[in-house]
């Protein structure tokens, strides 16, 4: 199995740089560009060029604020469920640690941020950036306790991005990304969790439609310490991501498989409308392994809804 894992990501690793040799985005196409024709009598102005997707939207703002030192971009999804409930929540492990069970409802919330370090490393392409993302679990309705917090995860993550246009099946490949991440709940002793993994990822848009392949290849860990060396058969070898957008609603999900016959991936399916200003509602529901690290092992069915404040899309 290790073998074939190996191949599949060499396969994916080699793909990435096929595509960079297609046609880059950023020498193919203009960022809304301005018509140049003379508005002759009877005659109406026209544009060759497409409005931009909603990726390109995104890509255009980050590229803007490369020159303003005071700008932080969202990464992935950041957002606050106040109330989550957990109908299968094990608690075997909190309760190894605080002595106390676990409560099936909790608050869970997510803050993702990135900043860029560099672009057009090669010509008029290659972006270099860094990511935070960090991911908590808090027993805030545990009164009784003094409201702890039963997990937080922390992802710091290195990446190495190109823009492409490359059009498949109706899809076009927009952006390309070689990335490091290591991922972390910060503790220590028999409760610590933490691995390191290098991926690639592969991203599709078409209209409103927004695509992500990702497949990834752990590091290994070769020490004696080596703290869950049964990660990738819950986290699975990688993950496809999906969202869309349909006026001022988003539906999306996330999908990770561990391509083996006892499955033991993940789905998150994600839902956001209009709230309030700027600011929309969500809804997350999750199953499978792997929502948190302390538990990877354990199976988690979740319920969840909120706010959200940056999404995909």
């Amino acid at each position: 199995m290790q073998i074939f894992v190996k191949r599949v990501f060499l396969s994916s690793v080699l793909i990435f740089f096929i595509a960079l040799a297609q046609p880059l985005w950023a020498q193919s196409r203009d960022i809304a560009p301005e018509s140049t024709k003379k508005n002759e009598p009877g005659i109406p102005l026209e544009s060759d060029t497409p409005p931009p997707s909603l990726f390109e939207r995104r890509m255009i703002f980050e590229k803007l604020s490369e020159h303003n030192p005071f700008v932080i971009l969202p990464h992935k999804p950041t957002y606050l469920l106040p109330l989550t409930y957990n109908t299968s929540a094990d608690g075997s492990t909190f309760k190894s640690v605080t002595g106390d069970d676990i409560q099936r409802a909790e608050i869970k919330f997510q803050l993702s941020l990135k900043i860029l370090m560099a672009q057009n490393l090669f010509k008029e392409n290659g972006q270099l950036a860094f990511a935070y993302t960090q991911q908590s679990n808090w027993q805030a309705y545990q009164f009784e306790q003094s409201s702890p917090f039963r997990e937080t995860n922390h992802e710091a993550e290195l990446m190495l991005s190109f823009f492409n246009d490359t059009h498949i099946s109706g899809f076009r490949n927009q952006m390309n990304t070689l990335g490091l991440i290591h991922h972390s709940n910060g503790r220590t002793g028999k409760f610590s969790r933490s691995w390191n993994r290098i991926y690639v990822n592969f991203i599709f848009e078409k209209s409103n439609f927004l695509v992500s392949i990702k497949p990834w290849f752990r590091i290994p860990d070769k020490t004696k310490r080596d703290e869950n060396p049964d990660i990738e058969k819950f986290y699975g070898y990688g993950e496809i991501l999906a969202h869309y957008r349909m006026g001022d609603y988003t539906f999306g999900f996330v999908l990770r498989n561990n391509m083996r016959k006892k499955n033991k991936g993940a789905i998150q399916v994600d839902w956001t409308f209009p709230f309030y200003g700027k600011i929309n509602g969500y809804f997350q529901y999750f199953n499978g392994y792997g929502e948190s690290l302390i538990d990877y092992q354990d199976s988690t069915n979740r319920f969840g809804l909120g706010i959200i404040l940056t999404n995909w899309l």
